[in-house]
């Protein structure tokens, strides 16, 4: 029973960070037009968020692991709910995206934590797999409950309210998780990198700005590329200092670890067509179709309820028939394909309806999919390694989202439908070609229904 409680505790604290991503996102045209954003620079009222999120994830993941779950549970929750107050209380674009920045660290701590006690809680197999789809429903609940609340909270109290909506939710739940956590005891000793995880994260930062500022400034000018060739010198000097560090933020001999390597490759792509198909209908819901906040909101629901059922019902079932790796090569490229009937639906005046069946199969195959390549990523990593492995997934799928982003709405440009169907096509195809990356998985010979062998080196400490 306590079990039970625990795995409601940690399906809620996903729900809370799903229901930020379409909150968000439903309400861009009016945050852009009532703070004071341009065109070029609304999308990074999602950045803002994403690059810290992704970039201290790593030093969130080392926390755990050197700390304790439950209580970088905790200290996530309680950052996560601060920023989301200040959130809603500013008026300044760079106070905006300064209360998204530590927004974006609270869930850098909260996130693998969450994975964490996922994996720590249950074995491999068929209860972690069950677990990770409840984990995947909640998420997928909160994002249909994002694109209606977003648009309802929005329409009627104004977009600070979808800041101010996450501090009860964050309350509710740091009031109940001292009763259900474990009392986990942190590793002795070492430390972790914090100079790997600012290098890292600056180094992101200024890759995703370089990718940014292309439709703007132009793809070879120096702002551009100096801000992508500073951000990958940051990234290299990050791998120098994991090799010299000590008690390194990631230990290099990880990357070594076949399935997590690949989910993360995997988890990247899928994140980067997400986020940006999910850019491109908010701009073709609203200022082409031109329905208001509530009714994008509720045009994005049909979508987000298929998602519900394929995280819950049909990823389990799928993985317990056809193993973690066939499973996910097939579903994405059945994400693939309908993020490509979607992108056919798109039209100048064109009707709700024509998008409708690329919706049913992204969201039944794309929530199915995002549990497969998470349970992947935490198959056969030691119980001491849980934190840092959940930080380096959830790491590719938020940079990878960030990156995605920025390249899209590059692609999309300002040629109208034109330019939102050439980077939807983009998407699709982003999707369906990193099948070829999840076919670089190991095959497991048993089961996921059943304790399975390790049949990789698993990590350790």
């Amino acid at each position: 029973m306590r079990s039970a409680g625990r795995l409601a505790l940690l399906a809620f604290a996903q729900l809370i960070i799903a229901l930020d991503f379409n909150i968000v996102y439903v309400a861009l045209p009016d945050i852009g037009a009532e703070v004071g954003f341009t065109d070029g620079s609304l999308q990074w009222v999602v950045s803002a968020y994403v690059v810290p999120f992704g970039g201290f994830l790593l030093l969130g993941g080392r926390a755990v692991d050197r700390f304790g779950a439950g209580r970088i549970f905790v200290a996530g929750l309680a950052l996560y709910g601060l920023a989301s107050l200040a959130g809603g209380l500013v008026a300044e674009p760079w106070a905006l995206l300064s209360a998204r920045a530590v927004q974006g660290l609270g869930g850098a701590l909260l996130t693998p934590a969450t994975l964490a006690l996922i994996g720590l809680g249950f074995p491999e197999g068929a209860a972690r797999n069950r677990a990770f789809a409840v984990w995947g429903m909640a998420g997928s609940a909160g994002l249909a409950a994002g694109s209606v609340a977003g648009g309802l909270l929005t329409e009627f109290l104004g977009w600070q309210w979808v800041f101010f909506v996450n501090v009860p939710l964050v309350v509710a739940a740091i009031v109940v998780a001292p009763k259900l956590l474990p009392k986990s005891e942190p590793a002795r000793g070492g430390g972790f990198d914090v100079p790997g995880a600012l290098v890292i994260t600056a180094g992101a930062a200024l890759v995703v700005l370089g990718l940014a500022g292309g439709p703007e400034s132009g793809w070879i000018s120096p702002e551009g590329l100096g801000a992508i060739g500073a951000g990958v010198v940051l990234i290299a000097l990050f791998v120098l200092i994991e090799a010299r560090s000590a008690n390194p933020l990631v230990p290099l001999r990880t990357f070594a670890h076949r399935s997590l390597s690949v989910s993360m490759g995997v988890i990247a792509v899928f994140q980067a067509s997400l986020m940006g198909m999910t850019y491109l209908l908010t701009i073709y819901l609203q200022p082409v179709m031109g329905l208001d906040a509530l009714q994008a909101g509720l045009a994005f629901l049909p979508q987000t309820l298929v998602t519900v059922i394929g995280a819950g019902r049909l990823a389990p079932a799928l993985m317990a028939r056809f193993g973690i790796r066939g499973t996910l090569i097939w579903l994405l490229v059945l994400t693939g394909a309908g993020l490509a009937l979607v992108t056919a639906g798109m039209s100048a005046g064109g009707p709700y309806w024509a998008l409708l069946p690329g919706f049913a199969l992204w969201g039944l195959a794309g929530g199915a999919c995002f549990v497969v390549m998470f349970a992947s990523a935490a198959t056969g990593v030691a119980p001491q390694q849980q934190g840092v492995a959940s930080g380096l997934a959830t790491t590719s799928q938020q940079i990878g989202g960030a990156a995605g982003l920025a390249v899209i709405v590059a692609i999309a440009g300002q040629t109208g439908v034109a330019g939102l169907r050439t980077a939807g096509w983009v998407a699709a195809a982003a999707t369906a070609a990193a099948a070829l990356i999840a076919l670089l998985l190991v095959r497991r010979t048993i089961p996921p229904n059943r304790e399975e062998a390790r049949d990789e080196t698993v990590l350790t400490a």
